[in-house]
């Protein structure tokens, strides 16, 4: 069955599958919020317009994940009068739970729309989109909201979803899309390799970006976009993280560019940061042991995000060894939409390299870590002018992307490879044969691609933190292997 490297990622498959709907009077409504980076991959792909729909089930009293009905926008009111009266539910009861919900529901439409409308359903194809059905609860109330806006048509659209609860929406949809049926599912999130949590930042940019009608959609800077309400505790970068305002205008210590530029002090450093790539600004998160004996930039792949899990548990490894990690997107949520950024070496290698001057850590050497794509920018970064980058490592990398600058790449260079990944196996050893950098390739038996196999990520860690250790402890030093 289908898995997912993301939510971007399962949009643009949704939105293959849908093609048949492009050209058509389509409206594209995400549920919030990790459906709506789903419904944003889909709206792009059928380049149709992207919106929330927001709806609130009405939970029985004392039983509130019964739900009774539900509330939407425009005044839609759904209620089932057999179960109002099967548990009992006074007409005193039912109003308060409605007048508490549609409060929260009107304050969620403010929060991710601001001043704009709702777009119209009326006798438009309304595609309803989330991230995955396990019940299916939300999902049949987002469908009969939708349908009581008088749409020509209901499409529910997900990419992964408990086999029995999408047989029992083909009732309230027209038509039902799910690329993924398990008989069995534990948790959605099983179903993608990074499943980090969609911020209130996130949906609210990615509306914006869809409404001011950008094809690419734009790249405004976060930090001119309304701040986050996730909870503290979250992995969501906060707003208040030092050098959100422009560049130049940090806080003292952070250095001419930004909150990356933390000199190191005693005591470990691990926060988010802000980072500037022009006028885009990036998000990040910095782990700086105290006595770092050097610092490794984390260059995600086609898909992924600064929370992948995967290089997450790398970073750790490599943070309990002593070193510093900076995991940072190297593209804007609205970006990354457009599948030709994510592919675009030469744009992610100059925002690496731009990123990697930000630095303000005298005498601390630098490497990269880059996985899939990701390795390509990394290479590429690594032989811009003035690069002092001291030490590569590439997991499941693509270094033919960046075939043409490889026999250029100074850094000691370690690619590691899945055994079982045979073309990303064939392509890195043509690629070390170009590479004239002290090099070694290591092949982690019967690892795939995302490494899932068991013991096949801590392997990865091993090496990756052998290497650095090494060749950031003495840049320069490393052989050949």
């Amino acid at each position: 069955m289908t898995r997912f490297l993301d939510r971007i990622d399962a949009g643009w498959r949704l939105g293959e599958r849908l093609q048949e709907l492009r050209g058509a009077d389509v409206v594209v409504l995400g549920l919030p919020r990790g459906g709506v980076p789903v419904a944003a991959g889909v709206a792009h792909a059928l380049n149709a317009p992207l919106d929330v729909i927001i709806v609130r089930k009405l939970g029985v009293p004392r039983q509130p994940e019964f739900a009774m009905g539900a509330i939407g926008e425009g005044g839609v009111r759904i209620i089932s009068d057999e179960i109002v009266a099967m548990a009992r539910v006074s007409p005193r009861e039912l109003a308060a739970i409605e007048e508490r919900e549609r409060a929260e529901l009107a304050r969620r439409a403010q929060r991710f729309r601001g001043a704009r409308a709702p777009l119209p359903m009326a006798g438009r194809i309304v595609v309803v989109v989330d991230d995955g059905v396990a019940t299916g609860s939300t999902a049949r109330a987002a469908c009969r909201v939708a349908r009581a806006h008088h749409p020509a048509g209901v499409v529910l659209a997900v990419p992964v979803g408990h086999t029995d609860a999408i047989e029992s929406l083909r009732g309230d949809a027209d038509e039902v899309i799910c690329l993924s049926q398990p008989r069995s599912l534990t948790a959605i999130g099983e179903w993608y390799e990074d499943f980090s949590q969609t911020t209130d930042e996130e949906v609210v940019n990615l509306l914006a970006d869809a409404a001011s009608g950008t094809d690419p959609p734009s790249a405004r800077p976060p930090s001119a976009r309304p701040p986050s309400a996730d909870p503290p505790g979250t992995d969501a970068p906060g707003t208040d993280a030092p050098g959100t305002g422009p560049p130049g205008t940090g806080p003292p210590g952070t250095g001419a560019r930004g909150a990356a530029a933390d000199p190191v002090g005693p005591g470990p450093a691990d926060r988010d940061v802000v980072l500037y790539a022009g006028a885009v600004t990036l998000a990040g998160h910095l782990t700086m042991p105290a006595g770092a004996a050097g610092l490794v930039l984390f260059v995600h792949g086609s898909g992924s995000s600064r929370l992948s899990p995967r290089n997450r548990m790398v970073a750790g490894a490599l943070n309990s060894a002593g070193l510093g990690t900076l995991l940072f997107d190297l593209l804007t949520p609205a970006e990354e939409i457009d599948r030709g950024n994510v592919f675009d070496i030469e744009l992610l290698a100059q925002r690496l390299a731009e990123v990697t001057r930000q630095l303000d850590y005298p005498g601390l050497r630098v490497g990269y870590f880059g996985a899939s794509t990701g390795a390509a920018a990394a290479l590429w970064a690594a032989t811009e002018p003035g690069s002092e980058v001291a030490a590569i490592v590439s997991r499941g990398g693509r270094p033919d992307l960046a075939a043409a600058r490889l026999p250029r790449v100074s850094a000691p260079t370690l690619l590691i490879v899945g055994g079982a990944d045979q073309p990303v196996l064939d392509l890195n050893a043509r690629a070390q044969r170009a590479l004239r950098c002290p090099n070694s390739m290591v092949v982690i038996p019967g690892a795939t691609h995302l490494f899932e196999e068991p013991g096949a990520l801590p392997a990865v860690a091993h090496q990756a933190r052998a290497w650095f250790s090494t060749h950031l402890a003495a840049a320069g030093s490393g052989t050949a292997g």
